[in-house]
């Protein structure tokens, strides 16, 4: 995704079809557990998923193994230590509560979509965005709860999009739709790029999680000292439509239930050189890291971020100064 003319990529896709049939039973069996999780006291749910959610790293060992990994990385520790061991299973437990508040979300009132997250932190966000050339390109990663950062951007009738993956079960897709959009929430298909491009053309927020897995193909960045690679979507989006990248975190509170907005210094992308867009990549990854560092355990990431294999590291090593070279990658 190095070149000018790649494709925005969701590279967590499933690449074929499942059957209608299971689809459908997917949904209906989701659209049960949201019914379920909302009739009954938050508390129980909580516990209960964050158990099983636990019980999965347990039980996993791929996932295990991965998970392991990326932590090991974030707290420079190896995967087998007894530390590494216990933020993941804090952050599975964590998702879990996540996974109550997703499925809750359509019953909550929408006049307690502003309380999610600080008025302050809002206000200088809106001062941001007004002041870019073109849209306003959020890049966050799975920490948190971006669902409640989009929908307290949305509950002031800002124009917020978000990008989203429809390929995996469409219908499951369209229910994550419809639940964003009652919000205000605009939802985008990963492989709609006109109008991905139309939304920061009108200077509106895109919203774009960027910690989906490691990609070969991505732009090389370092990311604690090890290196893996970023989507270069947010920088080619943001070169060619003079909008500005805002990097920001979505850290949960000590009260459980809400959350504060944090962000790095805007980034500007001034043009879609390769030199250019490493170097915006590399500043979204730094924001990335300082995003994890202070509290590994709210970061719910379970796919492979780095390679596995050393000598993909200084492949990409190598493929970073070409860049930064001014050479096509």
């Amino acid at each position: 995704m190095t070149g000018r003319g790649k494709r925005l990529e969701a590279p967590h896709r499933r690449l074929q079809a499942g059957s209608s049939a299971f689809e459908r039973a997917v949904v209906a069996g989701y659209k049960g557990f949201a019914w379920l999780i909302s009739h009954l006291p938050p508390a129980i749910p909580r516990v209960i998923l964050a158990r099983g959610a636990q019980l999965s790293y347990l039980l996993w060992p791929t996932k295990r193994r991965w998970s392991d990994a990326n932590f090991g990385h974030v707290l420079g520790l190896s995967p087998g230590h007894p530390r590494v061991r216990m933020t993941a299973l804090r952050a599975y437990g964590l998702y879990g509560r996540y996974v109550v508040e997703l499925a809750r979300l359509p019953q909550l009132a929408r006049e307690h979509a502003d309380s999610l997250v600080a008025g302050a932190d809002l206000d200088a966000i809106h001062r941001i965005w007004q002041e870019s050339r073109g849209g306003l390109i959020f890049t966050l990663g799975h920490v948190g709860n971006a669902e409640a950062a989009a929908a307290g951007v949305a509950s002031r009738g800002w124009p917020i999009s978000v990008v989203a993956d429809d390929s995996s079960f469409p219908g499951l897709f369209e229910e994550f739709r419809r639940t964003r959009e009652q919000w205000g929430v605009h939802v985008i298909p990963w492989r709609n790029l006109r109008e991905i491009y139309t939304v920061l053309r009108r200077r509106e927020m895109l919203a774009l999680l960027i910690d989906w897995g490691y990609r070969a193909d991505g732009i090389p960045v370092r990311i604690f000292d090890a290196w893996t690679t970023l989507p270069a979507g947010p920088a080619t989006l943001a070169a060619k439509t003079g909008s500005r990248i805002l990097p920001i975190t979505l850290h949960r509170n000590d009260d459980g239930r809400t959350f504060s907005i944090t962000w790095a210094d805007p980034i500007e992308v001034a043009s879609a050189d390769p030199n250019s867009l490493q170097r915006a990549t590399q500043a979204m990854a730094d924001a990335f890291a300082a995003s994890i560092a202070p509290a590994p355990e709210q970061w719910y990431s379970f796919k492979p971020i780095w390679p596995m294999e050393p000598a993909e590291g200084e492949v990409l090593a190598a493929r970073a100064v070409r860049m930064l070279a001014g050479e096509d990658a």
